[in-house]
């Protein structure tokens, strides 16, 4: 059973229909939307400030939510993947986003609609990613506008992750 814990009088809230993997960790102030999956070592650690996550995003296999106290929340947006082994922290994420497996996003970032984050990209303190685009590198540039194919492999993303959660309920 997932780890979901209270911190400082603060427990998670779950939409309907939500998946938490066996040894996922869910803790504190966070509110999750519908049709929400967290995959297997994922954390979710809303100890040190919120974290508000939309409907039908997927937190995949040991990916890590977090944000830094007293300063930058987390707000993930509906139709979001968040792919194995990212860091998401302190910042925004906007609806219809794919951030691709072991990318980094920091504090005070702002990801637009419809946009990818490249595996292995690291995204800076600060930046704003215009909707639409698509970043990669260390440090994360802009190097083109999101394909319509690319579109649709996020929204295919988002939608499959509940279908997968059903084979493990």
């Amino acid at each position: 059973m997932a780890l979901i814990k209270t911190v400082r009088g603060n427990t998670p809230r779950f939409g309907n229909n939500c998946f938490l993997a066996d040894n996922a960790t869910v803790v504190g102030e966070v509110v999750m939307g519908d049709n929400c999956t967290v995959w297997f070592n994922a954390v979710v650690r809303g100890d040190v400030h919120s974290i508000t996550i939309g409907n039908n995003t997927n937190i995949q296999d040991g990916a890590i939510i977090h944000c830094t106290y007293q300063k930058a929340k987390t707000v993930i947006g509906n139709n979001v993947s968040i792919a194995h082994n990212a860091i998401v922290h302190g910042c925004t994420i906007h609806d219809d986003v794919l951030v691709g497996m072991g990318a980094i996003i920091m504090d005070d970032a702002v990801i637009g609609s419809n946009s990818v984050i490249a595996a292995g990209a690291v995204v800076l303190p600060g930046t704003q990613v215009e909707p639409g685009s698509t970043y990669a590198g260390m440090p994360a540039k802009r190097i083109k506008d999101t394909s319509e194919e690319m579109k649709a492999v996020i929204q295919r993303t988002a939608r499959n992750y509940p279908m997968y959660a059903e084979w493990f309920k």
